[in-house]
């Protein structure tokens, strides 16, 4: 079975490939083409998968290519974690929207709506070329906004890319390990968007467990989500958000912890990156041990500005653990190539799941896995605070995907002035004309 990485130089491309080395079973990923823009990256983490395989009999073959058709050729999966305007871009993104007043974050508010009016357009091309050369394939996405760029791929792929995040099932992992049951037999009852759900049930044996957790403060304060927004929010809104809603429930702090920072979350890894793929072009330099010393500074410092406003402290040695969206991807590919069925909580199309929203809007909710693909299981309504949210963050991304698709400023400016976290129409079309200033790749939305 053939898997190509397209952004096969990024940083967290041997998370994927250590789950493929754990995998030994019949039909198992044979071959992991890396495909990616910057040549000097793909040999630096072509370097750190090889010391990874090093010593095992079977682990696939790397190939690495600057050539984008050559790479999905006869690919079996397509797994998408590019990174368009690379991490100069988000760290940009960032501050624009900070010295805006205004929250800047990769995913969320003013840095998300910029980061998806670059990637839109580039996901969509390379939906059209998936289609035209591997139609077989399956497309898992990884890219960032996840939920939106899943949704845009769709058009041209239909339900065979579904989009993965890790932030709901370390979620669910975090409150099953607090009530002492087992994740892997634990059934989340998760549903929202991309960086914008709920955990309103965990089911152990057909027992919902989460009403145990909401009744003690001491033990709601005894994990990370719970000491992010506190036991009191927390048990008024029955449910455990995602980490990513603490950027709307909190956010003037967020806002003013990220403009006081020495430097946002986008230029510390824009900086740390730099650094180490400097380190991997010297000679001599141990592949495997630089990207380990790497990713653990990366992983502490997840988030530092939110838990320093809630006081959370330093992150728990447990939220450190690997097995995140890499698992979720193997688990995915495994189900689908060898109908081993499984429950994973994806980004699919919504056909009737959420009633708020129509069908061909991307969703985030458990799903049952098999051959066929992903299939999004009926989910409770959600609570008006919710649908609030989610109804009018679907309208953002939207307005994202008419921009990115005419070249409609007047869109672009909508999804700007839409966004719960932006306050004005007059703040939205500052920051388009910022945004377009700083990223060259904006200058096709007139």
């Amino acid at each position: 079975m053939k898997l190509t990485i397209l952004g096969g130089g990024g940083f967290r491309v041997p998370l994927v490939y250590g789950a493929l080395l754990g995998d030994h079973a019949e039909g198992r990923v044979s071959r992991v083409t890396l495909y990616d823009t910057d040549a000097d990256r793909l040999t630096a983490i072509a370097r750190v998968l090889a010391e990874q395989g090093r010593d095992i009999a079977d682990a696939p073959a790397v190939v690495a290519t600057t050539e984008l058709d050559e790479a999905l050729r006869g690919a079996d999966f397509v797994f998408s974690a590019i990174r368009v305007g690379g991490l100069a871009g988000r760290a940009a993104d960032e501050r624009v929207a900070l010295d805006e007043g205004v929250l800047g974050q990769e995913t969320v508010g003013a840095g998300g709506i910029a980061y998806g009016l670059r990637t839109v357009p580039v996901a969509l091309d390379l939906a059209r070329r998936i289609s035209r050369l591997a139609p077989q394939a399956w497309v898992i996405n990884f890219t960032n906004p996840a939920g939106l760029v899943t949704e845009a791929m769709s058009r041209h792929l239909g339900d065979r890319v579904i989009g993965i995040c890790d932030s709901p099932v370390g979620l669910g992992r975090r409150i099953a390990r607090v009530l002492g049951a087992d994740p892997e037999r634990a059934w989340i009852d998760y549903a929202g968007l991309n960086h914008l759900g709920w955990v309103r049930g965990l089911y152990v044996d057909g027992r919902d467990e989460l009403p145990r957790l909401l009744a003690d403060p001491k033990l709601l304060e005894s994990f990370e989500e719970g000491r992010l927004f506190g036991a009191e929010l927390l048990r008024s809104l029955g449910a455990i958000p995602n980490e990513y809603l603490h950027y709307y429930y909190v956010n003037r702090e967020a806002v003013r912890a990220y403009q006081e920072a020495e430097q946002t979350r986008g230029a510390f890894l824009r900086d740390q990156q730099e650094s180490f793929y400097a380190r991997m072009r010297e000679a001599g330099t141990p592949a495997r041990a630089t990207w380990d010393r790497t990713r653990a500074e990366r992983e502490a410092t997840y988030m530092a500005e939110n838990r320093e406003v809630a006081g959370a402290g330093e992150r728990e040695e447990s939220d450190l653990e690997s097995g995140g969206y890499e698992q979720v991807a193997l688990a995915l590919m495994r189900a689908v190539a060898r109908n081993e069925r499984t429950s994973l909580i994806l980004n699919v199309r919504n056909r009737t799941t959420l009633s708020v929203l129509d069908a061909d809007a991307v969703v985030e909710v458990p799903c049952l896995v098999d051959a066929n693909g992903a299939h999004p299981v009926t989910v409770s309504p959600l609570p008006y605070h919710a649908v609030g949210l989610v109804t009018a963050v679907k309208a953002v991304e939207r307005a994202v995907l008419e921009a990115a698709e005419s070249g409609s400023r007047a869109a672009a400016v909508q999804a700007f002035a839409l966004h719960p976290l932006v306050d004005s129409v007059t703040v939205a079309r500052r920051l388009l004309e910022r945004y377009t200033e700083v990223h060259p790749g904006l200058a096709y939305l007139t």
